[in-house]
């Protein structure tokens, strides 16, 4: 029962802190402020009604458009909501163990239970930078440098709630080890390619993001995100530049590597445990 009820919570904010997503989403990057004015049409600018603003059911009974211009409400804001309930639901379910016996007592280490919080709100980070990036090839300072800080500020209390007598300065130290390797595998990647094209490839904010990666789940985890992330993306390229090529419009097109990255970075933290067991175990590590 309270793994269900917590998965059901969890859903109902998900839904929530989704459509604070999709209001910032819409504002970010036309450099507004997310307080004022207060939720709108963003064509005919009439404010919204309360009930209009209730996640995904407001979308349905709308049918997609606004009830005084019949502008088209984007088919991203219930996609948006929907992803962020559905992924605060999974780490809801699997946050609390299945237990057949209900007279079972339940105890966290206070490590597990920080390390499972963090999921909250590293995947709505993730989504946030994802969808920046797809729409418009633009990961911003404002989530990616606090991402980093707030990171090494996770990786500091874990050290200090799994291990009291340890160093914690060692720990902070390994993990910014880590922040400075995998941004560096970024900008290796973009120089090697300025160097053969003479053109820029692959942008800053990418090595900032592998470096938020490093800072929330260590390098072996920031890796795999980066491995997810351009399989997904050469998967991507390839069907486009077979259409590009056959319709010979020419130029490079631009894919947004950030977009896969934090698909590989979400997928990372959810399962990245049972991926990288898996490949130790199938490989003999």
């Amino acid at each position: 029962m309270l793994r269900t009820l917590g998965t059901i919570f969890a859903a109902l904010l998900g839904l929530a802190f989704g459509s604070f997503l999709n209001v910032c989403l819409s504002r970010w990057p036309e450099d507004e402020s997310i307080v004022r004015p207060p939720s709108h049409c963003r064509t005919c600018n009439r404010t919204l009604l309360w009930w209009e603003n209730i996640p995904i059911l407001s979308w349905l009974a709308l049918g997609g458009r606004c009830r005084t211009c019949n502008a088209q409400i984007h088919w991203r804001y219930p996609a948006v909501e929907a992803t962020i309930g559905i992924l605060w639901a999974w780490c809801a379910w699997t946050f609390v163990p299945f237990l057949p016996d209900p007279t079972t007592t339940i105890s966290f280490s206070p490590d597990y239970l920080l390390e499972h919080l963090a999921l909250f709100p590293l995947t709505w980070l993730l989504v946030a930078l994802a969808l920046l990036d797809l729409e418009h090839l633009w990961l911003p300072d404002l989530l990616t440098l606090p991402g980093i800080g707030a990171g090494l500020l996770l990786s500091l209390a874990m050290g200090a709630l799994g291990h009291p007598g340890g160093s914690l300065l060692t720990a902070l130290g390994s993990r910014v080890l880590a922040v400075l390797a995998a941004a560096a595998l970024i900008l290796l990647i973009r120089l090697v390619y300025w160097l053969f094209r003479r053109q820029e490839g692959i942008g800053l904010g990418d090595a900032k993001l592998m470096a938020l990666l490093a800072a929330w789940l260590g390098l072996p985890g920031a890796l795999l995100s980066f491995f997810i992330g351009v399989i997904l993306g050469a998967l991507l390229a390839v069907p486009l530049l077979i259409v590009q090529n056959a319709k010979h419009t020419g130029g490079v097109a631009k894919l947004p590597l950030g977009t896969f990255l934090c698909i590989g970075g979400i997928v990372t933290a959810l399962w990245g445990h049972r991926i990288l067991d898996a490949y130790f175990t199938w490989s003999g590590f």
